[in-house]
């Protein structure tokens, strides 16, 4: 495995490679992670052509808030490398900010409004502009013809869709399904700040939306779903637990709009909130 820091050592390296596949990351990699990189490793397997996993650890500025966690996430390089090496990972792309930004990133990819300015957006202004500029860029210096990104961010994929399919990109971008603890807790690389007792608590969650699941699911059948009622119910559950929920909600799959009755397009639930000091999200599909 290759480890790489500037885009002009990638480019050489990746010249020859006819078939690239991409799993950008911010390291700290968990299970989820690695996940992402056996999807890569598989597809590139399968092809004819000479191909490469290419995975990025780069913890991104332009997607933290000022008051966020930006100095104090975890870095740990030298494990993630040894991890995705295990994975069959061919090349580690792990650019300085002086490296990716050499002057300031004036330009920037800025999505709609109506994808990029509600949940997770609603909250963390800015957050989606900074996704889809360093992704965006990314791509440019890596030019795949297939990244893998995890659905636990759920939002962070569909907003990366959009840009690949509104700016024409020659490349598929895939999902990969959320992994999960034995308990059900989403993997998270912020679940390491999470205190024993806070990791026990923290399955509340995922739990929490399945309840708010099957609600959604058994309104629909029955043709009396009070949508309002069953989030307002959700948020008050993890509430009273200590938790501070941002948003415990149920949205369309293919565009995140809100439903405001019975409605039988794929749906999905989503939340967002923080436990102790830890912000923490989760979501789940309705099939």
């Amino acid at each position: 495995m290759k480890i790489v820091h500037t885009i002009a050592e990638l480019r050489s390296l990746l010249q020859p490679v006819a078939y690239r596949a991409f799993v950008p990351t911010m390291g700290n990699l968990h299970q989820g992670h690695l996940d992402l990189a056996q999807i890569a490793r598989q597809r590139v397997d399968a092809q004819s052509a000479s191909g490469a996993v290419v995975a990025s650890i780069f913890v991104n500025r332009l997607q933290f808030a000022p008051h966020e966690d930006f100095d104090s996430y975890p870095r740990t390089f030298e494990r993630d490398c040894e991890l995705l090496q295990a994975q069959g990972c061919d090349i580690v792309f792990a650019p300085t900010e002086q490296d990716l930004y050499p002057e300031p990133q004036v330009f920037k990819v800025h999505p709609p409004a109506e994808l990029a300015d509600i949940l997770e957006g609603a909250f963390r202004p800015g957050f989606f502009v900074g996704v889809s500029t360093v992704v965006h860029k990314l791509f440019n210096c890596v030019q795949p013809q297939l990244a893998v990104f995890g659905k636990k961010d759920y939002q962070q994929l569909m907003v990366i869709r959009r840009m690949v399919q509104q700016m024409a990109l020659p490349m598929e971008i895939v999902g990969g399904e959320t992994r999960r603890a034995e308990s059900g807790l989403a993997l998270s690389s912020r679940n390491g700040y999470l205190s024993a007792a806070e990791i026990n608590e923290a399955v509340h969650l995922s739990r929490t939306l399945r309840e708010l699941a099957q609600t959604i699911k058994q309104g629909n059948a029955s043709g009396t779903l009070d949508v309002a009622a069953a989030e307002a119910h959700a948020m008050h559950s993890l509430t009273q637990r200590g938790w501070q929920p941002d948003y415990l909600t149920v949205r369309k799959q293919h565009d995140l709009s809100p439903i405001h009755g019975a409605c039988h397009e794929p749906l999905v639930v989503l939340g967002a909130a923080r436990l102790g000091k830890t912000r923490l999200i989760d979501n789940l599909e309705l099939t």
